[in-house]
């Protein structure tokens, strides 16, 4: 397999990337000298950079990956620990969406993740607030908050026991012990391993594959998912033939149609 470089190009410099390329959006963490250590800035930059994700409708998917050899060594708690206040920590500017989605809010896009080298705590818990995670084969995993006298705040407490289970997800919660990819694909955290160098191509065609399908109904199956989850079978389920009348009526399904009749691959439109 042929070794993809991520892209480098930025609308805005410091700790995030960001580039389109088609129905995608490439977001990427480029503090690589600090192996991608999550500093006030880059909390900022990358809760906009999700924010256009979400707000902008030509783009269907989100790509998060990082320069460097490693994804994030989590939290730059020299930055970050003197900013924690009585409400604990202010990171989502004006026009940003929390990228861990823990205060109500979630991103309307699907976001599938590219992670290699060392991938700790916020990283793991941006994994679980993602929808398809690619791991390099060397990639090292750990949930160490527990070690630095503090509690995962990005989601895991909540994500990890319903992801992989209460006694895998308390494993790790609670030793803060580390784990290799193996071991995150057999608990369900990712669902690929790759090659090292080639976890970005590998996300890329999954994000465009996704970016292919009609993307109406990929945000709509992808938000009827996250009512089950958050508030039950019955809520999602109430939902479900509303839903479908909805898209039935929109020009996706026809071009959805004209593609199951004539054979022909569809390109949809989002309407």
């Amino acid at each position: 397999m042929t070794e993809t470089t991520p892209p480098t190009t930025s609308v805005q410099p410091n700790r995030v990337v960001i580039e389109r390329l088609g129905h995608v959006l490439l977001i990427g963490f480029n503090r690589p000298e600090k192996r991608n250590a999550a500093d006030l800035a880059l909390l900022e930059q990358l809760s906009l950079a999700y924010g256009e994700l979400d707000r902008d409708p030509d783009l269907r998917v989100g790509l998060v990956h990082a320069i460097g050899d490693h994804f994030t060594a989590g939290l730059d708690l020299a930055d970050v620990g003197p900013r924690l206040g009585a409400t604990g920590l202010d990171m989502v500017p004006e026009g940003g969406v929390n990228p861990w989605q823990v205060d109500g809010h979630s991103v309307s896009k699907p976001v599938v993740m590219a992670v290699q080298g060392t991938c700790l705590t916020l990283g793991i818990e941006l994994i679980l607030a993602s929808d398809v995670a690619v791991a390099a084969e060397s990639t090292v995993f750990g949930q160490i908050e527990v070690s630095r006298g503090i509690l995962p705040f990005g989601g895991a407490t909540i994500r990890l026991p319903r992801a992989i289970g209460w006694g895998n997800a308390m494993r790790w919660l609670l030793t803060g012990d580390m784990f290799d990819a193996r071991e995150a694909l057999r608990i369900g955290l990712v669902q690929e391993i790759v090659p090292d160098g080639t976890q970005f191509e590998r996300a890329l065609a999954l994000a465009e594959r996704i970016a292919a399908q009609a993307p109406l109904a990929v945000q709509a199956t992808l938000a009827n998912a996250r009512v089950a989850v958050r508030a039950g079978d019955a809520a999602a389920e109430a939902q479900l033939q509303p839903e479908l009348a909805r898209l039935a009526v929109t020009k996706d399904a026809r071009i959805g149609m004209e593609s199951f009749l004539t054979r022909v691959p569809a390109v949809f439109e989002g309407r």
